[in-house]
């Protein structure tokens, strides 16, 4: 019989752990200061035990068992994928950056189709030339008018090539509800989308394991949407492509085991982890409600894509580490694909750097990390388990609300869709100008000394996908969510900036207590370097004379003073008459004599309560640019 370990320290109790934080707080509040109240809707504890488990009834199910939380299959082998866009050298050059692709480690590719005409058939053989079907995952990005076609031309190519279908393994990524969402209608080239989805389900009938009706929750997420919002906005599209397709005939296995859901992952590392495990979970139990009766109809089909809301185009090599802690949380909770998106995609086409380094984060976490190897690591762990009650939970209140206003359709149609989201979007955007939510190298810790070259400056797009690009507003049914990235706001500062041609400077007079001045002064240059300033920083100067002369002499735009609350009452407003009106006064914290320098015409301070973007956009206007 195995020996428990830790056997020789005593058990210690739930009250005893809670008298020991209450005596730590010293009379502070306990939810204030220990409870993280998520934007999802949800408080997290501070810390979680055996006993948190007792009531969570998803942890009776083993990996490959119905409701699928810990995963559709019993292993963790996911595919790594990589998108291949269309080469203008034609479909032969196309396949040549498949193949180089697939030889160098992805075994899953997701091809652009372009145009409503699709690729003939002669271009479609020149693509496929020599990849090997059984072998791989092969997924077409289509556009609503070209997907039947080109299910066609894998259909013809299976057939002719005499291989067995039900090892044929890939999609037609057909979603009419994305279109709609991201442009407001749907396609005017296809006709009735739904009976169109109809017809791709019956075709794809001889490919058992090809997909061909896609579900895009992620791009909810790359409008800025809680996780919570992305899988019950997710679910409610699922589950409105089951209830149209089933009224016109269509079983609810023959559609189930058709759909395949994207969702994007974020660097909430645990919240994403919970998120697949909930998202399986649920669409499970909803499958099964339509009457579903296979078990593998009720597998839910996911393919995660790294965030491309949270990436940035200043300190770019930051989105290398986003989309590594990202792919992380995708492969632990058990996603059947994965692509890591490249770190230059918010500005540049993928090159092969760029597309190799994104390759390889795969590749290290299977051949070097062996994530691959274990199935459900984060069953049994307290926190996780919770998270995922508490994503489902919440995640399902949502669901529900929205088949009460009768559906995605419905609810899209009367704008609950779009508000929820907008609502969250600008929380969102508040907590990046008020650094309350962080990105890295933007908003916080900038590279000072960074620049953009014009062709990044150009190539820089606001919005993650092609689909949202133009709007055709005549035509709308709805009105469209818009994807953005998150950084957005700070980038186009500091572009502002750049784009003056001349260096705009700030310097830090340091004076006084020497740990709060450089406390101040290294907050400071942070805080101005977001936009783009040349920050002159000081380690210490003697006198106030001394700090005022050099700043003078640097013939900078702002001068900042640093140094202890105690100091300012007297130093500031010397300072302030020194520089004579030769730069802006700014006081660095937020000290109790502010009233007091305020009223002697000392107007500008910066703390941790300033909106930094708001702030920024304030200096840029009052130094006219």
């Amino acid at each position: 019989m195995a020996e428990k370990l830790f056997t020789e320290f005593p058990p210690v109790t739930t009250e005893q752990w809670e008298a020991v934080i209450a005596k730590d707080l010293k009379g502070a509040d306990y939810d204030k200061k220990l409870v993280w109240k998520t934007p999802e809707g949800f408080n997290v504890r501070p810390y979680y035990r055996a006993e948190n488990l007792d009531n969570l009834q998803h942890l009776k199910c083993a990996p490959g068992e119905f409701p699928f939380v810990r995963g559709v299959c019993t292993d963790n082998r996911w595919k790594i994928c990589q998108s291949v866009e269309p080469d203008s050298r034609g479909t032969k050059a196309d396949n040549a950056l498949i193949l180089d692709v697939l030889m160098k480690g992805a075994d899953a590719i997701a091809y652009r189709v372009r145009g409503e005409e699709g690729l003939s058939d002669e271009d479609f053989d020149a693509l496929m030339q020599n990849v090997a079907l059984p072998c791989i995952e092969t997924n077409f990005k289509t556009c609503c008018g070209n997907a039947l076609k080109t299910l066609k031309q894998v259909a013809g190519k299976v057939k002719r090539d005499a291989l067995a279908a039900d090892e044929i393994q890939g999609s037609i990524n057909y979603d009419p509800l994305r279109r709609l969402t991201l442009k407001g209608a749907f396609s005017s080239k296809t006709g009735e989308p739904f009976a169109l989805a109809k017809l791709l389900v019956e075709t794809a009938e001889t490919l058992p394991k090809f997909r061909v009706i896609a579900v895009s929750p992620y791009i909810f997420h790359n409008a800025g949407s809680t996780i919570v919002q992305e899988l019950a906005f997710g679910l409610a599209m699922g589950s409105e492509y089951l209830s149209q397709l089933t009224e016109l005939g269509l079983t609810p296995d023959a559609v189930a085991s058709k759909i395949k859901f994207t969702f994007a992952v974020s660097s909430n590392y645990f919240m994403e982890i919970a998120k697949f495990r909930a998202a399986r979970m649920l669409w499970a139990n909803i499958v099964k409600t339509y009457g579903a009766t296979k078990k593998c109809s009720a597998k839910m089909r996911i393919h995660a894509v790294t965030s491309a809301w949270n990436q940035t185009i200043y300190d770019p090599y930051v989105n290398l580490l986003r989309g590594t802690s990202e792919a992380m949380s995708a492969a632990l909770a058990g996603v059947d694909s994965l692509e890591v998106t490249a770190f230059d995609a918010a500005y540049a086409a993928s090159n092969e750097f760029s597309g190799r380094v994104a390759r390889n984060t795969q590749l290290v976490l299977k051949e070097e990390s062996y994530f691959d190897r274990v199935t459900d690591p984060a069953a049994g762990a307290y926190y996780i388990e919770n998270l995922t009650a508490s994503i489902a939970a919440e995640a399902w209140k949502l669901f529900k609300q929205i088949e009460e206003k009768g559906g995605y359709l419905a609810a899209l149609k009367e704008g609950f869709v779009q508000e929820s989201i907008k609502a969250t979007a600008q929380k969102r955007d508040m907590n990046i100008a008020t650094r309350r939510e962080i990105l890295l190298g933007t908003n916080q810790y900038p590279n000072f000394t960074e620049t953009l070259d014009k062709a990044v400056r150009e190539g820089s797009k606001p919005s993650c996908c092609c689909c949202s690009a133009k709007k055709e507003e005549s035509s709308r049914m709805v009105e469209p969510i818009d994807e953005y990235r998150g950084a957005k706001a700070f980038e186009e500062l500091r572009m502002k900036t750049e784009n003056q041609g001349k260096a705009i400077s700030v310097f830090m007079l340091t004076f006084g207590n020497l740990a709060m001045c450089r406390a101040r002064a290294q907050f400071a240059s942070n805080f101005f370097a977001c936009a783009g300033f040349k920050v002159i920083d000081n380690n210490r100067f003697a006198t106030i004379d001394e700090g005022v002369a050099e700043a003078l002499k640097s013939k900078a735009e702002i001068v900042v003073a640093c140094s202890s609350d105690d100091e300012y009452a007297t130093a500031v407003p010397q300072i302030n008459e020194k520089l004579g009106g030769a730069a802006i006064t700014v006081v660095a914290g937020d000290p109790a004599c502010k009233d007091e320098l305020t009223a002697k015409g000392i107007t500008h301070f910066i703390s941790v309560r300033s909106n930094v973007l708001e702030t920024l956009k304030q200096y840029h206007k009052e130094l006219g640019i």
